[in-house]
């Protein structure tokens, strides 16, 4: 009777152990079945499935659109090293980051409608890791236009020294590293982690992109053309003002409110809401560098390439035959 006794009292406090360690980590993992065997995530949502449904067709768009964009981009960057930008070495690193997210919507598409397992939530949560910290690549960028405009002396000095390699191996560290803790799962109050970075790289970039846009529009008064290094610092910080306005001000907005929101509606809507804006900037950010005409000059100048060898030949066989 004691051994049973013993047994009835041990198995709800286990049971308490296993609901609080699952509360304090669902944002840290996105998403997480609450019931962990009985019910897959969109079953949990079933009386407002509307986002979800929404969030999945999104994260498809996202890799049909995305891992061709990110690949051209990374060819452009690679095809114009002579003429590159020295925030180039950012958005390299930006869109390999970007090509292996873009991968994931099977999985989680079976994950969210089909499985009730933990097993695949250690993948995406490693995955759903990387793209957290992929602002951290955006505000490297901007700390790169800052310097240009606003303390150009000291941007030649560095201009051509390796400390921009260093930053990037520095910030694929973090990446690395807040994914493989968000993977684990079970690390407590790890989702204020999460608001943290996206709260303080937010406002970096906020600053950085106004002192840079003022700056721009100070500079040379009486002068009817910009500058070509400031007009191509002034497209740079638009492009990415939109897409900080777009992609990550939701969640910087919405989720240090979580506590106004009930579990279900945070749970279905607003989180999938914000992660699935957040989330495209994957096909965003490339298409927008892209639109920089750097995609129209490089076919452009290959087609010029053509052109001349195709002409050089013909001479060559004009010549020949005369």
């Amino acid at each position: 009777m004691k051994q049973c006794s013993h047994q009835v009292i041990m198995t709800p406090t286990f049971m308490d152990l296993v609901n609080i360690n699952s509360t304090m980590i669902f944002i840290s993992q996105r998403s997480v079945n609450d019931s962990d065997v009985e019910e897959t995530v969109y079953e949990s949502c079933r009386e407002m499935p509307a986002v979800i449904i929404w969030y999945l067709g999104l994260q498809f768009i996202n890799m049909f659109l995305g891992i061709p964009a990110n690949l051209m981009v990374l060819w452009l960057i690679h095809k114009n090293k002579g003429d590159s930008s020295t925030s180039d070495i950012f958005i390299q690193q930006l869109a390999v980051l970007d090509v292996f997210f873009c991968l994931t919507p099977p999985l989680e598409l079976v994950n969210i409608v089909y499985l009730t397992s933990s097993v695949p939530w250690y993948v995406l949560r490693f995955f759903y890791g990387i793209k957290d910290t992929s602002p951290l690549f955006l505000a490297c960028i901007c700390l790169d236009r800052y310097m240009a405009v606003l303390h150009p002396i000291t941007f030649t000095k560095l201009k051509d020294r390796h400390h921009r390699a260093i930053l990037a191996a520095g910030v694929w560290l973090v990446v690395l590293a807040y994914a493989a803790a968000k993977c684990k799962g079970d690390i407590p109050n790890f989702d204020k982690v999460f608001t943290v970075i996206i709260l303080a790289t937010f406002a970096f970039m906020v600053f950085c992109n106004m002192a840079i846009l003022w700056a721009l529009r100070q500079s040379g008064p009486g002068r009817d053309e910009m500058h070509p290094v400031k007009k191509r610092a002034f497209k740079m910080v638009l492009i990415i003002l939109a897409i900080i306005v777009f992609n990550y001000f939701p969640p910087v907005a919405l989720f240090p409110f979580r506590a106004y929101y009930t579990k279900d509606v945070f749970r279905c809507y607003i989180h999938y809401l914000a992660f699935g804006l957040m989330d495209f900037s994957s096909s965003i950010q490339p298409v927008l560098y892209l639109s920089k005409d750097k995609l129209v000059l490089s076919l452009a100048m290959c087609c010029q390439k053509k052109k001349s060898q195709i002409f050089t030949s013909n001479t060559t066989q004009t010549v020949s035959g005369v």
